[in-house]
């Protein structure tokens, strides 16, 4: 498994992606298909997109952006296809995310979301 930055032509694969994870947090509503294009040009926008991959297979992705709110860089997703969690997908994503701002890094998890709670406390993260 390596992470490495990510290609424009697996910009709408990974959007597929984060609909099928996203729309396994049944605590929120499905994203409807029409939101798949929006989903897309805001992933582009991000600063930096990185993949974890495996045999050429999209396991996850992150993507980090600058906040003008917080003046600071912010962890805006990182979100793994859901038949590949519990391997190890997410702490390879976060650790590159650390990696990449080792000096200060935010980001927002849905307080339903204990999974993701979990990995970012034991990554030194705080609420």
């Amino acid at each position: 498994m390596k992470v490495r930055p990510a290609r424009e032509d697996e910009i709408e694969p990974l959007t597929q992606l984060f609909i099928l994870a996203r729309n396994e947090m049944h605590y929120l509503p499905r994203v409807p298909d029409e939101a798949a294009v929006p989903i897309a040009a805001r992933i582009r926008e991000h600063e930096e997109v990185w993949v974890a991959e495996e045999d050429g297979q999209l396991l996850g992705f992150l993507g980090i952006e600058h906040s003008t709110n917080l003046g600071a860089p912010v962890l805006e997703k990182i979100y793994v296809e859901p038949t590949e969690q519990n391997r190890g997908v997410g702490t390879l994503l976060l650790e590159k995310a650390k990696e990449l701002r080792p000096q200060e890094l935010y980001l927002w998890v849905f307080q339903k979301n204990d999974g993701a709670r979990r990995l970012y406390e034991r990554h030194g993260f705080q609420l």
